[in-house]
């Protein structure tokens, strides 16, 4: 996939979720995210679309220092709103106009563009584009279970998240308490890819080949990409060897905001 395949992911994942968060009270209950309601998606989902777009829009050497929606007035007066929020009668239409805003930049930014990236990309306009089409994607995930509605991802676009999650955020540094390194070999079965992650306390290794394993995990690259976001804990992945390392995995692998 190229910048291009990300931005329409963008696109058409955004309005997913968009029209899905507008069908229903703000205050349905976000089961992932237990402190959060709709209405606190949504705000999370824009904010971030403001922030992604300002690393875009005035790139620097290392990425924007951002909090919360005061802190991006001074890149998207407008679209920030003096710092405030929307009244909840308006918190979709913002939406949707940070959402445009993001997919305006992505598209206008040159090929070269250059931002800062804490993600492994061919360049880093596609790391930006691909990050925000993961983004969005896994919240409207949320927000769709949140309505009772039942969520699921193309093969490939699965696929490419998958990896994103496996080769990109998985191997970042971080302290874990481990005695011996162990391996889980995940299997998308519907598109046939492998990914062989090694946790040992020194250092977290991806790499797309491999032999032994101490948990395979195989399904569908859909249900692969919300289980190993920690979405549906009862999805239907089949999971062989040593399923304590899945608890493992529940509670050292989550990317937060802050």
């Amino acid at each position: 996939m190229d910048v291009t395949d990300y931005i329409g992911f963008v696109a058409t994942e955004g309005e997913l979720f968009a029209s899905t968060a507008e069908h229903g009270e703000l205050s349905a209950r976000i089961a992932p995210c237990p402190d959060w309601d709709m209405g606190d998606l949504v705000r999370h989902l824009g904010m971030i679309h403001l922030w992604a777009a300002a690393n875009v829009a005035f790139p620097e050497s290392d990425w924007l220092d951002v909090d919360e929606l005061p802190d991006l007035v001074r890149y998207w007066p407008d679209l920030a709103n003096g710092g405030q929020y929307p009244a909840d009668t308006e918190l979709v239409a913002w939406y949707r106009d940070t959402l445009d805003n993001l997919i305006e930049v992505l598209t206008s930014a040159p090929d070269d563009v250059a931002a800062f990236t804490f993600l492994p990309a061919p360049t880093p306009l596609t790391m930006w584009a691909r990050r925000q089409a993961s983004e969005i994607a896994i919240h409207r995930f949320d927000a769709q279970q949140a309505r009772g509605i039942t969520a699921h991802f193309a093969p490939h676009f699965a696929t490419d998240m998958l990896d994103e999650l496996l080769c990109g955020f998985t191997p970042r540094p971080r302290s874990l308490d481990i005695d011996r390194p162990q391996v889980v070999h995940v299997h998308a079965e519907d598109t046939g890819e492998h990914w062989y992650v090694t946790m040992s306390s020194e250092a977290i290794t991806t790499s797309r080949d491999g032999d032994s394993a101490d948990l395979t995990l195989s399904g569908t690259a859909s249900d692969l990409y919300v289980r190993l976001w920690n979405r549906t804990p009862g999805s239907s992945i089949d999971m062989r060897g040593d399923t304590d390392i899945m608890n493992f995995w529940n509670q050292n692998f989550r990317v937060r905001w802050s």
